[in-house]
């Protein structure tokens, strides 16, 4: 099953990522990608989609969808994905590999180990097989 980043969501103050489930009255219902246990955000809450999320390159900005699918190729070329507790060199050095034209004016250290764990969150609760914006339109559509 394809991944949809517009319902994984990234909230202010709160550890982890979420899956949306549902509208509530005064905000939003969610499970949590990690455990599965259900949460409820009120309206104040600052929420974020993973697909509204880029990073800074020297030509624009790349959508974490892109990100993750390099970070997996990096991966999978045999390059262990370090931890966001490692050295900052040690993470620096994998998003060279992994995104090398992302903009080190604007795409610090801190975006990197959220990245990172944000990537290690998905690879255990969800897939990197991800939803196109045309894929999600067709659903749209049908629904």
């Amino acid at each position: 099953m394809k991944t949809d980043l517009a319902k994984i969501l990234s909230v202010s103050g709160q550890h982890g990522l979420f899956l949306y489930l549902a509208q509530a009255r005064n905000g939003v219902i969610a499970e949590t990608l990690k455990d599965k246990k259900r949460v409820h955000f009120d309206a104040h809450s600052k929420i974020s989609t993973l697909n509204d999320i880029a990073i800074f390159t020297s030509e624009g900005e790349l959508r974490l969808a892109e990100v993750f699918t390099a970070m997996k190729a990096t991966a999978d070329a045999g390059t262990a994905v370090p931890s966001s507790k490692d050295a900052a060199d040690a993470i620096k050095a994998f998003f060279v590999k992994a995104v090398p034209n992302y903009d080190e004016d604007r795409f610090y250290v801190s975006h990197m180990k959220k990245v990172l764990e944000w990537y290690g969150e998905i690879e255990q609760g969800a897939s990197f097989d991800f939803l196109t914006d045309e894929e999600r339109e067709k659903e749209l559509e049908k629904a």
